[in-house]
């Protein structure tokens, strides 16, 4: 996939802008950035990590219904670690705008025989995203080894102690409101303090109910109960959002921030934005990149830390 050098340029001048008073852009190689999974430490502060989206439903934004048939589901997943994913994110309900909830029961018929599939064949990280402690559990006992939770441990009072009791990893996001309603007029005094201080929050929250605070990283939600310029304030600011040196994961793939940006309603006119984001992003201090197309943002975040002096 080749980057339009215009959309790239629009994109660095939009990111790397402020209305605000200019902040220094500070590189994320300083220092240790290590996430403790299934045990093993992952130093991120030199070389990040991909994260592959396998949405299991009929309903999301960009793939919905792509892989709702578990057979194609585990094909992709097995293409997406053969890509170069370490991450594969497996995803039972919709969170795009709009959508609705949907039981534990549904969830779980749709992701335990993809995490089942793809832990019998594969040694790749497996993620279960969710809200749900039920949906969590069970997909821990089938191979999961992270639990990514959009609503940061708000939504079920289980989830932190599941994960403790498992030691499990965890990805705590930001998400204002919840997916049916948050994009319908959200607010803020200040996007990026109010975002740093729920990670805060729920930091202490988690370290409290004794989970291992090496394997916690954060999410700042992009899309989530943002406006667009909620979305680049965060975007911009990534430095501000690292809790106790804690790996930020950034999720920008695809979503409708980016056709605002290149002025595109199509689909396919995110891809290449998503690729110039990924390098951006990763120069601005996000450790690991959630995205749909593999193999074209691995390349650009591997590009961008040679430049950066990171990868031999």
């Amino acid at each position: 996939m080749c980057i339009d050098e215009k959309i790239f340029s629009q994109l660095t001048a939009v990111v790397c802008s402020s209305n605000k008073a200019a902040r220094l852009i500070v590189s994320p190689f300083v220092g240790a950035t290590p996430w403790k999974i299934s045990g093993q430490i992952h130093d991120l502060a030199r070389r990040g990590m991909i994260m592959g989206v396998l949405n299991v439903t009929p309903d999301s934004f960009s793939d919905g219904g792509c892989f709702f048939d578990a057979k194609r589901a585990v094909e992709h997943g097995m293409r997406m670690v053969a890509e170069g994913a370490q991450i594969i994110d497996i995803g039972g309900e919709s969170t795009r705008p709009g959508a609705e909830s949907i039981d534990a029961a549904t969830e779980l018929n749709r992701v335990l025989p993809v995490i089942r599939e793809l832990r019998n064949a594969l040694s790749a990280l497996i993620s279960i995203d969710t809200t749900k402690a039920e949906v969590a559990e069970a997909a821990l006992a089938a191979g999961a080894n992270m639990v990514n939770d959009v609503s940061g441990g708000t939504a079920d009072p289980d989830i932190f102690p599941l994960v403790r009791e498992r030691n499990a990893a965890l990805i705590i996001m930001h998400m204002q409101g919840k997916p049916r309603t948050m994009q319908i007029a959200p607010k803020y005094d200040d996007v990026v303090a109010e975002v740093a201080d729920f990670f805060r929050q729920q930091y202490r929250r988690a370290i409290n109910c004794g989970i291992d605070p090496m394997s916690i990283a954060f999410d700042p939600g992009i899309g989530f109960g943002k406006t667009l310029e909620h979305n680049l304030d965060l975007l911009r600011n990534l430095p501000q959002l690292r809790i106790d040196e804690r790996p930020l994961v950034v999720g920008v793939s695809r979503k409708s921030f980016v056709e605002k940006l290149v002025d595109s309603t199509e689909m396919a006119d995110r891809h290449a934005p998503t690729v110039a984001l990924t390098a951006l992003l990763r120069n601005r201090g996000a450790d690991v990149l959630r995205v749909h197309d593999v193999k074209e943002n691995l390349q650009a975040l591997r590009v961008a830390e040679k430049l950066m002096g990171a990868v031999p």
